[in-house]
C-alpha cells in the first residue's frame, strides 16, 4: 500500500513562490486601512505609512510569525466528546458557502428559511464523513443582523460537532463568541477547548478588510482556529497565470497570519484558500472549473512549506442545476484538494458558485468524501489480502460469495455505497426507476425524522433570546461604527 500525494509543484517551485511573496510584502505592502491594525504591525516593527495606509512587512516578521502558529490543534464539538485534531495528517470534509437560496430535488428554487439552517446543521450531525458546518445557509426570512445568533442558537440545540462562521466584524463575531460560551457555560470552556472556526474573508489584490480583520481579532483573543481565506480569480483580482496568483495569495494569507500571531502568538490558525480563475470571456468567476482544484493543491504544499494546517474548497460548481456539470466538476474539485492532502475541505452541498444550496447535495458529498477515504487507503498487501490459499483451494465450480475470507474482508475493503444503485434495470424500474438524487431526497427526510435534539438546561433557551431580543433591537448604525465604515463590506465568508 503505497498511495502518494498529488503534488503540482516541485521544492524549488514552492521556494520560488515564497521569495515572491515576501518581495510583495516587503516592496508593496498590504493596504490597511484600519488604524488599530495598521498600529499592531507598527508594534512588531513592521514598515508602516499611515499616508497612504500601507503596511510592508519585512521576512524576518512573517517568519516569526509562522514559527509561532501551531501546526496542530484540536477542535471540539458542542459534544466535548466530539474532537478532532487538525494537522497535515487529517483531510476534514466541512459544509461552507453562502447559499441564499436553495435547490431541491424536484428543481424548485426558493429563498433559504431558518428552517433550511436547522436542516442543513442536522445532517452535518448525522453524516459520518463531514466534520462540521460554516454558517453554510444564509435565510431570508429573518432579520439580518440577527443570523449568527439565530445560527448558534440552532447549532445548540441540534449539533454535536462544531460550528463555523465568518469574521463579520468585531461585533457580530463578540456576539457569535459570546453566545457560544452561554451555550457551553462560560467563556473559559469555549476557551479551552475551541468549538468555533472563523473564516476571514481576504480582499484580494493585497488588502485586510476593516471588518474582516476586527473579526479576526476577537476569534484569535479567543482562542478560535480562523482560517485565511482570500478568493482571487486569475485574470481580475490576480495575475492570470497560476504561479502570479499563488505569489499574490500566499502573501495575502501570511500577512493575516502574522496579524494573527501579533495579536496573539500561538493561536490557531489555517493557510486557507479559494482562490479560482476568471472566466475571461465575461469576466465571471469560474469557481467550478478544474483551475480551483488545482490551486487548491499547490495551496496543500505552500501550507506544509509553512507547517500550517491547511483549507481548500471541494465540490465546487458553476452549475445551477443538479445536472451532469454539477456532478462532474464537484468531483473532480473534490477529488485534486483531497489527493493534494489539504487538511480542511469545505464547501460541500453547494452548487453555483456557492450561492445557492441543497440539501440532498450534503448527502452526495458525504457519500463521496467516503468514496475518496477508500481511494486514500489504497491497496492493502499482505498474507491474508493476498488470498494466495483461497484461490488455489477453490473447487471449479465454486465462487467467492460462500467463503470465509469474503465474510471477514468484504466491509473493510469495499466501499459499500448507501446511494449508487448496482441493480438491473428491471429491478430498478420495480422500486421506482429512482434517480441518484430522489434516493438522495429520501436520505435527506430520514435523517431530520430520526434526527434527537440536544437536551439543554432549562434556563438556557430564555437566557439565548434575550440575548437575541438584543441583537434584534439594535440598529444598522451600531455594526457599522465599530468598523468606521458608512456601508456593509462587499465580502462574505466562502
Amino acid at each position: 500500500m503505497n498511495p502518494k500525494r498529488f503534488e503540482v509543484l516541485s521544492k524549488s517551485e514552492v521556494r520560488s513562490i515564497h521569495q515572491g511573496s515576501m518581495n510583495v510584502l516587503m516592496k508593496k505592502g498590504v493596504k490597511v486601512e484600519a488604524d488599530d491594525l495598521r498600529d499592531i504591525f507598527r508594534k512588531r516593527g513592521a514598515i508602516v505609512d499611515d499616508s497612504e495606509q500601507v503596511v510592508r512587512i519585512p521576512e524576518e516578521i512573517v517568519m516569526w510569525a509562522v514559527e509561532q502558529a501551531p501546526n496542530r490543534f484540536m477542535l471540539y464539538g458542542h459534544d466535548p466528546k466530539f474532537k478532532v485534531k487538525i494537522d497535515s495528517k487529517a483531510s476534514l470534509f466541512c459544509g461552507l458557502g453562502t447559499p441564499t437560496n436553495m435547490l431541491d430535488s424536484k428543481g424548485n428554487f426558493t429563498p433559504a428559511t431558518l428552517e433550511d439552517v436547522r436542516k442543513h446543521i442536522i445532517l452535518i450531525d448525522d453524516l459520518d464523513n463531514l466534520t462540521n458546518d460554516q454558517m453554510d445557509i444564509w435565510p431570508s426570512d429573518i432579520q439580518m443582523t440577527t443570523i449568527h445568533v439565530e445560527a448558534v442558537r440552532i447549532w445548540a440545540r441540534e449539533a454535536r460537532k462544531p460550528f463555523g462562521t465568518g469574521t463579520l466584524g468585531y461585533l457580530a463575531t463578540k456576539d457569535t463568541v459570546d453566545m457560544t460560551a452561554m451555550a457551553l457555560g462560560g467563556i473559559g470552556e469555549l476557551m479551552k477547548r475551541p468549538r468555533l472556526v472563523g473564516i476571514c474573508s481576504i480582499v484580494s489584490p493585497l488588502k485586510i478588510d476593516t471588518a474582516q480583520g476586527h473579526g479576526m481579532k476577537v476569534f484569535v483573543e479567543h482562542n478560535q482556529p480562523v482560517i485565511m481565506a482570500p478568493e482571487a480569480m486569475a485574470g481580475t483580482t490576480a495575475p492570470v497565470t497560476l504561479a502570479g496568483l499563488l505569489v499574490q495569495q500566499n502573501a495575502e494569507v501570511l500577512a493575516h497570519i502574522t496579524l494573527a500571531q501579533i495579536i496573539n502568538p500561538g493561536a490557531p490558525v489555517f493557510w486557507g484558500s479559494c482562490s479560482t480563475v476568471a472566466d475571461m470571456r465575461t469576466g465571471n468567476v469560474a469557481l467550478g472549473s478544474f483551475e480551483t482544484g488545482l490551486i487548491s493543491a499547490a495551496s496543500a504544499q505552500l501550507a506544509r512549506f509553512y507547517r500550517i494546517p491547511s483549507r481548500g474548497v471541494a465540490g465546487t460548481t458553476d452549475s445551477k442545476l443538479l445536472d451532469i456539470q454539477c456532478g462532474f466538476e464537484r468531483m473532480m474539485n473534490m477529488y485534486l484538494p483531497y489527493a493534494a492532502g489539504i487538511n480542511y475541505i469545505t464547501c460541500l452541498g453547494t452548487l453555483e458558485r456557492t450561492m445557492s444550496g441543497a440539501h440532498e447535495l450534503m448527502v452526495l458529498d458525504n457519500e463521496l468524501a467516503g468514496m475518496l477515504k477508500r481511494v486514500a487507503r489504497g491497496i492493502e498487501v499482505n498474507d491474508s489480502t493476498l488470498a494466495v490459499d483461497i484461490i488455489s483451494n477453490l473447487g471449479w465450480s465454486e465462487n467467492y460469495m460462500d467463503q470465509m475470507h469474503t465474510a471477514e474482508h468484504f466491509r473493510s475493503e469495499l466501499f459499500l455505497s448507501k446511494l449508487i444503485d448496482h441493480d438491473v434495470r428491471d429491478a430498478w424500474a420495480s422500486a421506482g426507476s429512482k434517480t441518484m438524487i430522489d434516493r438522495c431526497a429520501e436520505q435527506v427526510e430520514k435523517i431530520i425524522a430520526n434526527h434527537q435534539s440536544n437536551k439543554l438546561s432549562p434556563d438556557l433557551e430564555p437566557r439565548m433570546q434575550k440575548f437575541i431580543d438584543e441583537v434584534a433591537a439594535r440598529s444598522i448604525e451600531e455594526f457599522y461604527k465599530y468598523e468606521g465604515l458608512s456601508e456593509m463590506p462587499a465580502t462574505l465568508p466562502i
